[in-house]
Formats: structure tokens, sequence, C-alpha cells
């Protein structure tokens, strides 16, 4: 008589059912009308085995693109930096796609209510983006294709900007020749960062004036 699944695997299923039916939810109704209930209806548990393991649908859905986002350890790079560039960005694209109902969407907006989700979604999914991100800037400085003083902070917002500005703003998420573009722009503007920032400009459009007193 073949043996009952331990405790062990039985937890796994669990927690395996769990993490479909919120990426399921979702993909169908968004974030926004998440809730424990659903997801235990759905995955076929009690919702004090979804409270065993998580405090909120905020938490379920930062396992969920834990699991299915993950970062590769090494940056792609394949000798063209723009190239590179573009699939960094195209994952990020990827992962708020669709807006409306992408997990990653619903996540960022309830994290900005919420400083503990926002500081565990910085650190499991944003932070090690941002750590492959500029291993990529750096080889390109190593490899003379920027300057080796381009600052990577501006970079990144440069790059990353426009496609959180897009979808807060429902502008429709970047399609590849948008992509390019950007990416183009960006990267000329870097190569000239070696020419030191232009100088400060006054109201009228002029040089500023120094204000006596001040340096």
């Amino acid at each position: 008589m073949p043996k009952k699944p331990d405790a062990a695997r039985r937890s796994e299923r669990s927690r395996r059912a769990i993490l479909a039916a919120t990426e399921e939810l979702c993909r169908e109704n968004g974030y926004g009308r998440l809730t424990i209930e659903a997801i235990a209806t759905r995955a076929g548990v009690g919702k004090m085995t979804i409270y065993r393991w998580w405090p909120s649908r905020g938490a379920i859905v930062l396992d969920l693109l834990d699991q299915t986002a993950t970062v590769a350890a090494d940056p792609p790079d394949s000798g063209d930096l723009a190239a590179d560039l573009h699939v960094l960005l195209a994952e990020v694209i990827s992962i708020l796609t669709p807006p409306f109902t992408s997990p990653a969407t619903g996540l960022i907006a309830e994290a900005l209510h919420d400083p503990d989700l926002a500081n565990d979604l910085r650190e499991r999914l944003i932070r090690p983006r941002i750590a492959t991100f500029k291993q990529r800037i750096r080889r390109a400085q190593d490899a003379g294709e920027l300057p080796v003083d381009a600052d990577l902070d501006v970079a990144l917002d440069l790059l990353y900007g426009p496609l959180y500005h897009r979808m807060a703003l429902h502008l429709g998420m970047p399609d590849p020749d948008y992509l390019d573009t950007l990416i183009a722009h960006v990267l000329r503007a870097l190569a000239s960062t070696n020419a030191g920032p232009p100088p400060a400009r006054g109201r009228r459009g002029g040089p500023a004036q120094a204000t006596p007193g001040l340096r």
C-alpha cells in the first residue's frame, strides 16, 4: 500500500498551488481585485494555510515574482552594449506587461502605501536588477565604450525611468523601436559626460550671476 505524502510534500504542493492561483487571478482580474479568500478558493486551501506563510496578498505576489522573474547571475555581454541594454530593458517590460493585470504593476502600486513591502520589493527584486545593470555598464567603461566618469545612477534613471513613467501614466509600454531610440540617446549623452556639466543658466537663459556672499 503506497505511503501517504509527508507533511513537507503536502505543504510544498499547497504553496505551489497558492502561487499559481495568485498569478492566475492577477492575470484574469488585476491585482486590485485580488483577495486572500479568492486565492484560497482557487488553490483549494484554507485561508489560515495562506496566512501561515504570508501576511498579505502583496507578500504572496512578491514571492511569486521572486520565483518567476529571476535575475541572471551575469548580465548579457554580447559585445554590443546597446543590444545588451535592450535585453535588460525588454525583460523589465515583459514583467510590467500587461500593465492593468501584471502582478508586478499592482505590487509596485501597493508598495507606495506599505513601507515594509516597499523595502522587501526593493531588496529582493529591484536591487539585484540594478546590480546587473551597473555591472554591464562598468564592463563597457573598462572596455572604453563609455567614459569612466559616467554616472551609473544617472544612466539607470535615464534608461529605466521612461518605462515606469509610461506605465504609471498609461502611455503604453515602449516597443522595440522606441527602446532602440532611447538607448541610442542615452548612450550618446553618457559618452559626452567627460566634457563636464553644462554651465548654470540664469532665469533669462544667460549664464547665472554669482550671488554675493555665496560660493
